[in-house]
C-alpha cells in the first residue's frame, strides 16, 4: 500500500515562506521521479516542480528563483521549499511519485491528500 502524506501548508503574509513535505511509504523498486503541483481556484492543473532520480530539477517559470525542490532518500520524503511568497502562489499544493513497486511492475502515478497554501498581501 503506496502512501503520500502532505504537510507544511498554512497561512502566510506576502514575502514570507514555507517548506511542504510529502513522506512517501510503502514498498517502491524505483522511484522514477517526484512532482510538485498546485491547484488554484478558477485555473488548470499547473506542475510547480520535478525531480528525478539523478538529482535534476526543473520548475515552473513563475516559481524559477523563489521556490526549490529537494528530496532526502533516507526518509523518502520530498521537499518544496517556497520562498518570497506572493499572493498567486495561493493553492492547494499536491505531491505526486511516479514509480514501480517491483521489478518488472507497471509504473503507476500516486498523488497526496493536497494541503492549502494561503499567500496574504
Amino acid at each position: 500500500q503506496v502512501q503520500l502524506v502532505e504537510s507544511g501548508g498554512g497561512l502566510v503574509q506576502a514575502g514570507g515562506s514555507l517548506r511542504l513535505s510529502c513522506a512517501v511509504s510503502g514498498t517502491f523498486f524505483t522511484i522514477n521521479a517526484m512532482n510538485w503541483y498546485r491547484l488554484a481556484p478558477g485555473k488548470q492543473r499547473e506542475l510547480v516542480a520535478h525531480i528525478i532520480s539523478g538529482g535534476s530539477s526543473n520548475y515552473a517559470d513563475s516559481v524559477k528563483g523563489r521556490f526549490t525542490i529537494s528530496r532526502d532518500n533516507a526518509k523518502n520524503t520530498v521537499y518544496l521549499q517556497m520562498n518570497s511568497l506572493k499572493p498567486e502562489d495561493t493553492a492547494v499544493y499536491y505531491c505526486n511519485v511516479v514509480g514501480r513497486s517491483q521489478m518488472g511492475g507497471i509504473l503507476s502515478e500516486y498523488w497526496g491528500q493536497g494541503t492549502q497554501v494561503t499567500v496574504s498581501s
